[in-house]
């Protein structure tokens, strides 16, 4: 399935490298009707500023978006509390997105699922690969929260792992050192996090139609038995 993932600051959709270099991309209802009409199953769109400067969850954006496309959406960002689930849900948003809160409050992703579902709640996991280990060796990835901004120390895997236990229905993954490249998805990432959780994993990364193929029919991105959900944009 084809995920377009819109990252968003300040009401507009934004487009960088390796989390930097923002530029603007546009507006996200207009892009969100461009992706409904071109055939995306679902849009993601991820407030990525929200958590670091502590501003309130895009609830406008939604609400325009939601009158503009009726495919499933899923939105992220700034979302702290079950209240802010709650709002987003009612705003118009299908499922949640919870990155920084979730590493700082676990239970939080216990609490929105007990009260919404686990379908509604999706753990969003920034991860960079650890360059004291080997890549050929042991390689690990850390987990960076406040729009990537913030290492925490913590495994993407393990955490992967642990989000699933606590009631996430998805992990939504993205590599920060592949994150705008247009070189592909980083499969030992895709595969590593897919193996530990039974959940959909929607992996980032893909810059093209072959970067979709060689996931897909790579096992080393297990797309096959998990049924990952592959963004492009």
């Amino acid at each position: 399935r084809i995920i377009p993932c819109l990252d968003v600051d300040a009401g507009r959709v934004v487009k960088g490298i390796s989390f930097v270099e923002l530029r603007d991309a546009g507006d996200p209802a207009e892009l969100a009707a461009v992706y409904d009409q071109e055939g995306g199953d679902e849009l993601v769109f991820l407030d990525i500023t929200a958590s670091s400067d502590s501003r309130d969850t895009m609830v406008n954006v939604v609400r325009r978006v939601s009158e503009e496309v009726f495919i499933p959406l899923t939105v992220g960002g700034g979302i702290r509390t079950v209240e802010d689930i709650r709002r987003m849900l009612k705003a118009g948003a299908d499922k949640v997105s919870l990155n920084t809160a979730a590493v700082n409050n676990p239970p939080l992703v216990s609490e929105g699922a007990a009260q919404f579902g686990n379908q509604c709640i999706v753990v969003a996991i920034d991860a960079k690969r650890d360059p004291g280990l080997a890549l050929d060796v042991s390689s690990r990835w850390e987990v960076y929260t406040r729009g990537g901004r913030t290492p925490t120390g913590i495994d993407a895997v393990k955490w992967a792992a642990r989000a699933v236990e606590l009631g996430s229905g998805e992990i939504l993954l993205t590599s920060m050192d592949e994150d705008g490249q247009k070189r592909g998805y980083d499969l030992e990432l895709t595969r590593a996090v897919s193996q530990a959780t039974p959940v959909p994993v929607i992996a980032s990364g893909a810059g093209n139609l072959d970067h979709l193929y060689d996931a897909l029919e790579s096992g080393e991105a297990d797309c096959r038995t998990r049924g990952e959900y592959l963004p492009f944009w």
